[in-house]
């Protein structure tokens, strides 16, 4: 039984995009293209991956050295089939052959695997776009075959009424791969050795390839400039909100939510406008996101309620929590069910126990709360003396008064109660009233200053 290789092509300058970065790191849904692709590739458990890559290569392998792969260089920029032949190289006789494109982001495992699933010599993935402008043709046998692909620049008319175009994604034996590439030439107006010339070859060798569709015509849209990656960008937001809404979610308008990474959701889940989601996201049954809010990498209980313009980065709620609106909770926050975070309250590192309270412009770093602790408006706990991160942690009950700076390292006991305005520089205890004011003096008689006035001459 054949092994399968993966080769992706991502040498490509891709001018029109007029990026200073390589086509391959473009993003697309907060990934590089690249990335995309290469996760589409291991969905289909192949033996090896190679990338073909070249222009701006060090920039391109720098990104990626994280995937486990067999990175390819090609130095001369002499077209696909060039590049094949270079990854063909190290690609044994028994393997079966899986070519995709590093700028076609969108393609699923699904038709992936409906294109491996065929037994042929030769198999091509094609689309039915509304618009085939600019795309390559599919000339096909009576049989449905394919006879040959022309590029539409090279089409006739009657050609260019064709709908149905090249995804350049391909499947092949590596052995008729191999002898198919080593019979091009580069007989063409770039002067380029050409992929897609191996299915004239194959047909006239009555192996005519087989012709599978993409499960949907965008899966095999390329991006070839910034318009492109655009329409991209919304097809694939679309799929993605789709297919939450499948799972239960509701939205207020699926174009104004962008998914940026993996989410999981619950029953009842409800996004308003302009959410974005990032990185892993799990949804509890119930959870609301309010308008314009940002969440990364976020486990949201049951319940959960984060309210309008938040930006919500490595939170945990283990219980129904409120948040916001305009909050900022960066990673470590962890919050118990009942707990509030207000408006302009920022968090890190911080822990709230059961029915804790932050609701209005507050700073706590590097803090660990208690149950029912109520911390008033304007309170910061000083955690960085500069060099080192200190912790601050207060107790079941405690009453944080409003404009308070807790410097830590500090403990404040339990049931304790801090006077608004005190920087509290020193362990509060249990169920005491502490605070730290200078005195208050009234001066009797004082004038306030008033402008002097210009003399006359």
């Amino acid at each position: 039984m054949s092994v399968l290789h993966v080769i992706i092509l991502a040498a490509g300058g891709g001018t029109r995009m007029r990026s200073n970065l390589p086509k391959a790191l473009l993003p697309l849904a907060g990934k590089p293209m690249l990335e995309h692709v290469y996760q589409a590739a291991q969905r289909c458990a192949p033996a090896q991956i190679h990338i073909v890559y070249g222009h701006l290569g060090e920039q391109v392998r720098s990104a990626f050295a994280h995937l486990q792969c067999n990175w390819v260089l090609q130095t001369e920029r002499r077209g696909t089939g060039h590049a094949v032949q270079l990854a063909l190289a190290e690609i044994p006789d028994a393997a079966r052959v899986l070519i995709l494109l590093g700028d076609v982001p969108a393609i699923t495992e699904q038709s992936l695997q409906s294109l491996l699933s065929q037994e042929c010599l030769l198999g091509l993935l094609t689309a039915q776009p509304l618009d085939p402008g600019g795309l390559g043709r599919v000339i096909f046998d009576g049989n449905r075959c394919v006879r040959r692909i022309v590029e539409e620049k090279d089409a006739t008319l009657e050609q260019r009424k064709i709908d149905t175009v090249n995804t350049g994604i391909v499947v092949a034996d590596a052995p008729a791969l191999r002898r198919w590439l080593s019979a091009l030439t580069p007989d063409n107006a770039q002067g380029e050795l050409y992929l897609t010339d191996i299915f004239a070859q194959a047909a006239r060798e009555g192996e005519a390839a087989t012709a599978v569709p993409c499960g949907d015509a965008f899966e095999g849209f390329g991006a070839n400039d910034p318009w492109q990656l655009a329409a991209l960008e919304r097809y694939y937001q679309l799929r993605e909100v789709r297919a939450l809404c499948q799972a239960g979610m509701r939205v207020a308008d699926p174009a104004r939510v962008d998914i940026r990474g993996a989410v999981q959701c619950e029953a009842d889940v409800e996004l308003d406008v302009g959410v974005i989601l990032e990185g892993e996201v799990k949804l509890g049954e119930g959870v609301h996101i309010g308008a314009y809010s940002r969440v990364k990498d976020c486990t949201l209980a049951a319940g959960t309620q984060v309210l309008s313009h938040c930006d919500l980065d490595g939170v945990i709620t283990t219980g129904a929590c409120r948040i916001g609106p305009y909050a900022r909770l960066r990673p470590g926050t962890l919050l118990a069910s009942g707990a509030h975070i207000g408006n302009f309250v920022e968090t890190k590192n911080a822990q709230f126990g059961v029915d804790s309270k932050a609701n209005h412009l507050s700073y706590l770093g590097d803090t660990v709360l208690g149950n029912a602790v109520n911390v008033g408006a304007g309170t910061i706990t000083c955690n960085y003396d500069g060099a080192n991160k200190h912790q601050t942690q207060i107790g079941d009950g405690a009453f944080i008064g409003s404009n308070s700076a807790l410097v830590a390292p500090v403990t404040i006991g339990a049931n304790a109660t801090i006077g608004a305005g005190s920087v509290i520089s020193k362990d509060a205890p249990a169920g005491e009233l502490t605070l730290a004011r200078g005195k208050q003096t009234t001066v009797l008689g004082w004038q306030r200053p008033s402008k002097s006035r210009p003399s006359k001459s």
